[in-house]
């Protein structure tokens, strides 16, 4: 029986974009059996996907991780994070194994000197060209969240049903973050229902953008990221940056607009699923950008004209495309 091991420690979007790895390996290879490795704040993202037998979390500590990873006797190791972290665990297990081109020089390349050798393919078709000798293939079904089951969309106002929209106002990065003033001259714009959502940090944010407007809800900072999930899934259409959220999206084929920033779709990870779904809004003609691959605190040239210029008659267009 083969029996295999996933490995990537963070973040949301990342681990979301391994999903059709997952089920490509449960599904394709004969009594396949796969696990998970990831960091412990994510483990709720992986902890209830029917095709996994194991998760294993990794909580700053690996001596003891790596003695109950040893009892499995992996057949097969797939690196999906291909840092000296799980570089680490690959050697200490011994055992055959096969990870991914970064593509750093090329990113490097296109962030410093604005030379594009960038291939066309989303990340999740590199890790199938990487992980072909496996015997497994792209179904083109594109990715998977599996919320936990118990969880349930909190109570929403009268005025949110049937139809809401989503507006993922988070991001990691300062310089992915769709500024809240133009969040608030778009939505006092539009009369759509919709709920705001990020992080513990985007609650106060979120609250100067939803004040005195009724057809605005903030959950930012209220909800999981389970309960994040069930309302992107029962909503119309979701506005996000270049986040965790937007993949989420993707993974429940919802029709999207991505607002994008310092970072570029280029980078192959813009949403995965159907383009016809997808709005990608990004302004090509600032010369600095991409200025990373990640993202900064601050604007490095102190405009941040990647995100100030986005254009709100635009986006309040595509908006009403999609929800129409």
């Amino acid at each position: 029986m083969a029996k295999f091991l996933l490995i990537r420690f963070s973040s949301i979007g990342d681990i979301i974009l391994t999903t059709p790895i997952i089920r490509a390996l449960k599904e394709q290879v004969p009594e396949a059996e796969v696990h998970f490795l990831t960091k412990k704040n994510f483990v709720g993202l992986v902890k209830h996907n029917p095709y996994l037998s194991k998760v294993f979390e990794y909580d700053n500590s690996l001596a003891s991780l790596l003695a109950d990873l040893r009892k499995e006797n992996y057949t097969h190791i797939l690196d999906l994070h291909k840092n000296l972290r799980s570089a680490q665990v690959v050697i200490s297990l011994n055992k055959p194994s096969t990870s991914f081109d970064k593509l750093n020089i090329e990113k490097w390349l296109v962030v410093n000197l604005k030379v594009n050798k960038l291939p066309k393919d989303h990340l999740v078709d590199r890790y199938f060209k990487a992980f072909s000798k496996l015997g497994i293939h792209n179904d083109n079904q594109g990715l998977n969240f599996f919320p936990d089951p118990t969880s349930q969309i909190p109570e929403l106002p009268s005025n949110f049903s049937p139809y809401f929209m989503v507006w993922a106002i988070g991001g990691t990065h300062f310089t992915k973050r769709l500024p809240p003033e133009s969040i608030r001259s778009t939505l006092e714009k539009i009369t759509y229902p919709c709920i705001l959502l990020g992080g513990k940090e985007d609650e106060t944010t979120g609250e100067s953008i939803a004040k005195g407007l009724p057809h605005v809800l903030n959950l930012s900072g209220l909800t999981s990221i389970d309960e994040s999930a069930l309302l992107i899934k029962a909503s119309k259409l979701v506005v996000s940056n270049d986040t965790g959220m937007m993949h989420i999206a993707a993974a429940f084929r919802k029709k999207t607009i991505s607002i994008w920033g310092n970072t570029i779709p280029e980078f192959g990870m813009y949403s995965y699923q159907e383009q016809s779904n997808v709005i990608n809004m990004e302004n090509s003609d600032i010369k600095c950008r991409p200025c990373s691959k990640l993202g900064f605190s601050n604007c490095p040239q102190k405009h941040f004209q990647c995100m100030k210029n986005h254009s709100i008659e635009a986006l309040i267009s595509n908006i009403n495309t999609f929800w129409n």
